[in-house]
């Protein structure tokens, strides 16, 4: 529970400030949680699941408890959901300007490289593939989130999709992931968040390996390498919707600016 303390100390901090939130903390393990302080209008709230020997099963079933969690009670609950891996902290502010219907973020790891080298699954018998010559984006799988019906729509296909899987003795190359990619290339996120948010510090200066939720120390470090190197991030439309959305930085050439949350399709 070391990483769940350190998550939930930052986020009393830093995520979605002066508005009421429900830490919904899935654990085999519910004694273990951390007892922390919360503001106002915010409580934990210890969800109970059953306890997997591996990680592996842990990942195949992700899914299939948000979305189970979400007929029972979220629905009743909440208007948005965020969900987010607990092996993070905060480092800035995540406020509501995240939260769109279906939101996704650009994976830190690979929004430099063309994406005909992203990691999408490439076993045709799978059912999160992607042909060779589809893909725009390649989406973390450890910051998702929307409305609670377009959340369940994105998890209960991506765990029926991986069920499919292993009927078939088949398991995708990035697990949940590789099927998140699937699910969001034909149904396309609202909002599209730059990968600042989730920003592993080990892709710009190798010092520690915790990601690290909320703007980075070296802004104008990534601001120029998503100016110079944007090309190799989309095709296509993709491409042209891109430029239009970066915004300003006086370390930047003139006119040229990087917004946080980096496209928001209308």
């Amino acid at each position: 529970m070391i990483y769940l303390n350190l998550f939930l100390e930052t986020a009393e901090m830093y995520f979605i400030m002066g508005h009421r939130v429900n830490y919904y903390i899935f654990t085999d393990q519910p004694d273990y949680v951390p007892h922390i302080h919360l503001q106002k209008g915010r409580q934990i709230v210890i969800l109970k699941v059953q306890s997997y020997v591996s990680w592996q099963e842990v990942i195949m079933h992700h899914m299939e408890m948000i979305s189970n969690f979400i007929e029972q009670r979220f629905q009743q609950e909440v208007d948005y959901l965020v969900c987010a891996d607990v092996d993070m902290v905060f480092s800035d502010h995540v406020g509501v300007e995240i939260l769109s219907s279906l939101f996704s973020i650009l994976h830190s790891n690979f929004f430099v490289i063309n994406w005909t080298n992203f990691p999408y699954e490439q076993w045709p018998q799978s059912q999160a593939y992607i042909p060779e010559d589809d893909g725009d984006f390649y989406y973390s799988g450890a910051l998702f989130g929307g409305s609670v019906p377009e959340v369940y729509k994105l998890t209960k296909a991506c765990h029926e999709a991986m069920m499919v899987d292993q009927a078939n003795d088949i398991q995708a190359t990035w697990h949940e992931e590789s099927h998140l990619n699937r699910y969001q290339l034909y149904h396309k996120p609202t909002k599209v968040l730059s990968p600042e948010y989730t920003w592993d510090e080990q892709t710009s200066r190798a010092i520690w390996d915790k990601q690290v939720l909320g703007l980075p120390y070296n802004t104008t470090q990534i601001n120029y390498q998503i100016i110079t190197m944007k090309s190799g991030l989309t095709k296509g439309s993709f491409q042209k919707g891109l430029k239009e959305v970066m915004a300003g930085s006086p370390s930047l050439p003139p006119g040229i600016k990087l917004k946080s949350v980096l496209q928001e399709r209308v």
